[in-house]
């Protein structure tokens, strides 16, 4: 009898039997007059009858009926059981073992449903293990890993400690920003380009516009890989073309992007060399990679096609819980050989070191003499007095200076410095165009440059 893993991530629930990955699709159930299918069938549909199709019961697994009266007999839990009804009739057949990698926004209660979902079921769960642990088999020897990877609603960022095994450090979870709110953004922008390209609108039918859905990803892999994409839609007997460039995909996600790179940031110290590990999903998209190298700095490491519950399969293959009792785990060994990543990742980044915090009308030089902010100034230091009636200003709150030829954020408060809206985690890197927030609501300071360009 064999041992399959089971990656419960709603953009590709992936299910791996050792050799191959044998399921990949994505979280969508589609309630049609006689019956419920999910996965591919009910994303087929997703345009064409969008009023008959949820995809968000795995990301907001419950109880509670759908308020929508077409789903009000049923529940994400429903919806969840009867996708993972179809995986296992597909797939299950002699199956001993099943190796759960459950994503870091899934909650206790989230958890503890699916398990009761899977017994219900009669699936062998063995082992449940977090998504970013499963995927990171190795050591990043001198540097610290970020797992970075996508669902369908939600971004998450998990940053790992090392102590001879992967281990959460601490997840970040950014919401609406997954890939269905990307392909929204693109389904759009690419029906902007055949409208002006070709006059032609493939939103203005829902059959066009699910074909539109089904080439998505071919189109912008291509488009990542290529710098453009040529594309082909046929409606009647009329077969239209355009060509749309990478860049333009790019601007389109650009806000999206720049949430993920900001919170990204903000799970790195200053001292620390980042390693950020991507998802194959993630790699996938134009300009993301890039985008993540040029603002966090350090190096990307992509992993392959299923790999989250390739590791898991690897390592939890023999797992048992005590007495049958399954928990998350959140901490595995690694298995495969350490990479240092210490001397790829000295070089800073390539955005632009700030020579001056703006305050007002005011401009600080930033210099290997730290300037420190709060509301109570201290003998001998270079400081910028705030005023004592915001409330969450420290009397030392923060300080900012050039250090190992970089410009260094480092955080002093009792309640927290943030950066671009996300709270420093000890210190952090500063670039050229950040944002700094002190207080409650508070006072914003902005990083600049005045170093002149000549061209």
């Amino acid at each position: 009898m064999g041992q399959l893993a089971i990656h419960l991530n709603d953009a590709d629930v992936t299910v791996f039997d050792g050799q191959k990955v044998v399921y990949r699709e994505p979280g969508f159930a589609y309630l049609g007059n006689e019956s419920l299918s999910t996965g591919i069938d009910a994303y087929s549909n997703a345009r064409i009858d969008p009023r008959r199709v949820q995809n968000r019961f795995w990301s907001d697994l419950d109880t509670e009926p759908f308020s929508d009266h077409r789903f009000a007999h049923l529940s994400a839990a429903d919806l969840a059981s009867k996708q993972l009804e179809e995986i296992w009739a597909a797939v299950g057949d002699d199956v001993s073992g099943l190796v759960v990698a459950v994503p870091g926004y899934m909650s206790s209660e989230n958890l503890g449903l699916f398990l009761g979902i899977a017994r219900e079921i009669g699936l062998p769960v063995s082992a449940l293990v977090d998504s970013a642990v499963a995927a990171t088999r190795r050591e990043y020897g001198g540097a610290v890993p970020v797992h970075v990877d996508l669902s369908l609603h939600r971004a998450i960022l998990t940053r790992l400690a090392q102590p001879e095994m992967a281990q959460v450090d601490r997840t970040e979870v950014i919401d609406d920003v997954g890939l269905g709110v990307l392909s929204d953004i693109w389904l759009k922008t690419i029906a902007e380009t055949f409208v002006q390209q070709s006059r032609f609108d493939p939103l203005h039918k829902a059959e066009t516009e699910q074909m539109l859905l089904n080439q998505l990803s071919t189109w912008i892999e291509s488009a990542s890989r290529d710098g453009k994409v040529e594309m082909e839609m046929q409606s009647g007997e009329i077969t239209y073309r355009a060509e749309i460039e990478a860049l333009a995909l790019i601007g389109a996600a650009a806000p999206a992007y720049q949430q993920i790179a900001s919170r990204l940031r903000a799970l790195f110290r200053a001292e620390d060399v980042p390693a950020i590990q991507v998802t194959d999903r993630v790699a996938r998209l134009p300009g993301l990679v890039d985008m993540l190298e040029a603002r966090v700095g350090g190096e990307v490491f992509v992993l392959e096609p299923g790999a989250t519950a390739r590791g898991a399969l690897a390592r939890l293959r023999m797992h048992a819980g005590d007495s049958g009792v399954v928990s998350l785990l959140r901490q595995l060994p690694w298995d495969q050989a350490g990479i240092d990543v210490t001397q790829q990742l000295s070089e800073n980044n390539a955005t632009g070191m700030p020579t001056h915090l703006l305050f007002g009308h005011q401009g600080y030089e930033i210099g290997n003499l730290a300037l420190v902010i709060g509301s109570q100034e201290s003998a001998g230091e270079r400081f910028l007095e705030l005023d004592t009636d915001m409330p969450g200003v420290s009397r030392r709150h923060c300080s900012i200076l050039q250090k190992n030829g970089q410009c260094v954020l480092e955080d002093h408060s009792r309640y927290g410095t943030f950066l671009n809206g996300h709270r420093v985690d000890g210190s952090s890197i500063l670039q050229v165009g950040d944002a700094i927030r002190i207080g409650t609501p508070g006072y914003e300071l902005q990083l600049i440059s005045t170093k002149e360009v000549h061209g």
